[in-house]
């Protein structure tokens, strides 16, 4: 790693160019401070992600990470959560209904 900025890290690639990790593609989880995470002198992979018109290199340290667990954990259907939907689905427009009724009576 060449150099740290606010917003991301400058690496050097191979071919001796340099390519810009934004702060957000540094990890999943939220990133605060680029420093916290990598340090200048750091040998790092990343995967570029775009070569823009101008030359300049976007990378990304995050796209070469598993997934996190907690995210493939959530992907299917939970049984409990959709009992628990449906009844508050159930729930609500029950007072939705009687809610209409006491306007409706209110009016009369």
């Amino acid at each position: 790693m060449q150099r740290v900025a606010p917003y991301g890290a400058f690496l050097q690639l191979e071919d001796g160019r340099l390519g810009l990790v934004h702060i957000s593609e540094i990890d999943r989880n939220y990133v605060r401070n680029v420093e916290d995470h990598i340090r200048v002198g750091d040998q790092i992979k990343a995967k570029v992600v775009a070569i823009k018109e101008d030359g300049k290199i976007d990378l990304s340290i995050k796209a070469l990470q598993d997934p996190s667990p907690s995210v493939q954990r959530h992907r299917g259907k939970d049984p409990e959560f959709e009992q628990k939907l449906k009844r508050f689905m159930r729930q609500s427009e029950e007072r939705l209904v009687d809610y209409r009724r006491a306007v409706e009576n209110k009016r009369k």
